[in-house]
């Protein structure tokens, strides 16, 4: 995954809470690499694990303002649970792998011919309905290889 535009990630993590009338403060600036270097969608209790004792309620809360200000996806997992990454806008368009044994979700990048094939498949399915998609995800679900 590489940053979208010439800006850098932490530029463009502080312009979005700047327009949000918040601060980029030294523990979201610390979740925000955590999550650039993890590559995966992560579980809280491993964000809290790798994120050098700020407190899991601190977590929680600047995650939910990360959400909110469109830096940080929070994908739902059974369980209530959920696995949060960086945007897409910041780390570029790409899918996953999601274990239904064990939860895992690790990215997938498609190569660029597959990926506009599925795009056409897309807005053929959208065009079908009268729907106007403005992107996609794919989930591919299943058994990862570690519980097969």
């Amino acid at each position: 995954m590489t940053v979208s535009t010439d800006l850098s990630l932490h530029d463009q993590v502080a312009d979005r809470l700047r327009q949000e009338g918040q601060r980029y403060t030294a523990g979201r600036r610390e979740l925000v690499e955590l999550l650039q270097r993890a590559g995966r969608p992560l579980a809280m209790h491993e964000i809290v694990g790798r994120a050098g004792g700020l407190p899991q309620s601190s977590v929680y809360r600047n995650l939910v303002v990360l959400e909110r200000v469109g830096a940080v996806t929070r994908y739902p997992v059974s369980g209530g649970h959920g696995l949060y990454e960086l945007s897409e806008v910041l780390v570029g368009h790409h899918h996953h792998l999601l274990c239904t044994n064990c939860g895992r979700m690790e990215d997938l990048d498609v190569p660029y011919p597959l990926e506009g094939d599925l795009e056409r498949v897309v807005e053929a399915i959208a065009a079908g309905r009268g729907f106007h998609p403005t992107g996609h995800r794919l989930e591919l679900v299943g058994v990862c290889a570690d519980c097969a």
